[in-house]
């Protein structure tokens, strides 16, 4: 596999079974990550890069930063929807809507367990463990090609965009567009950590590793479920990779 990835795909052809296991690796994926969410939140060492900018605009809107995602988010996904093929699916749905009730109950689990209390050493190591098992999260999601969160599917976006002139490692684009998302949501007033500026140079580079391997485990999935060999699988998504356009 090349360093550089193409994230569209032409999905029309996919069966209804096809479809059926895509989402669920997706969902399995959003369990992943949201649960790297929750120890990083109650780690208390900074926010991600896309929740600062969310704390931002809702300074400057005055709305709750609740209100101020599912806005943002809802607008993104609308405005891919409209100007990009390829891109938004029925995934892009589940990852904007169904991370909240994830998140309360990773909250509940962990109650007690870690906090702002808990001795540097753990919140250190919470916080960089969250941010790989967000990291592998993300990537089990967005290789199941079933629709990756808006947030997310920007930088999917930028790095497709970049890669038709110049082949450029996602996980350098990653960063550039984690780092955007910090520097606007800082200057809107949103609250910067050490733990923004780590999702903001780490989560990247994590992605990148976890992809491959997270590809070659989707097909295989798939493969089995389809009574098909992987070949024919990665042989299915690379068409459906050249027939974006």
């Amino acid at each position: 596999m090349s360093d550089t990835i193409t994230f569209a795909s032409d999905a029309s052809k996919r069966s209804v079974k096809n479809w059926a296991v895509r989402l669920v690796l997706l969902i399995i994926g959003l369990f992943i990550a949201h649960f790297g969410v929750v120890l990083f939140v109650l780690a208390e060492m900074g926010t991600d890069t896309f929740t600062i900018f969310v704390q931002g605009v809702s300074n400057v809107a005055g709305l709750s930063i609740g209100t101020c995602q599912v806005i943002i988010l809802t607008v993104m996904m609308v405005l891919m929807a409209l100007f990009t093929k390829g891109y938004v699916k029925p995934g892009t749905l589940i990852c904007a809507f169904c991370g909240g009730w994830q998140i309360d109950l990773y909250m509940w689990l962990l109650d007690g367990k870690l906090s702002a209390q808990s001795p540097m050493a753990i919140r250190i190591g919470a916080m960089v463990v969250g941010c790989v098992i967000i990291a592998l999260g993300k990537a089990v999601v967005i290789m199941t090609d079933a629709g990756s969160g808006p947030n997310d599917l920007f930088s999917l976006i930028v790095s497709d965009a970049i890669n038709k002139r110049k082949k450029i490692e996602f996980r350098w684009i990653r960063i550039v567009t984690d780092i955007m998302f910090t520097v606007v949501g800082f200057l809107l007033g949103g609250v910067l950590g050490i733990g923004t500026l780590v999702t903001a140079f780490l989560t990247g580079p994590i992605v990148q590793v976890f992809l491959a391997p997270c590809r070659k485990l989707t097909n295989a999935v798939l493969a089995k479920a389809e009574g098909k060999t992987v070949d024919e699988m990665l042989s299915q998504d690379r068409a459906e990779r050249e027939a974006r356009a």
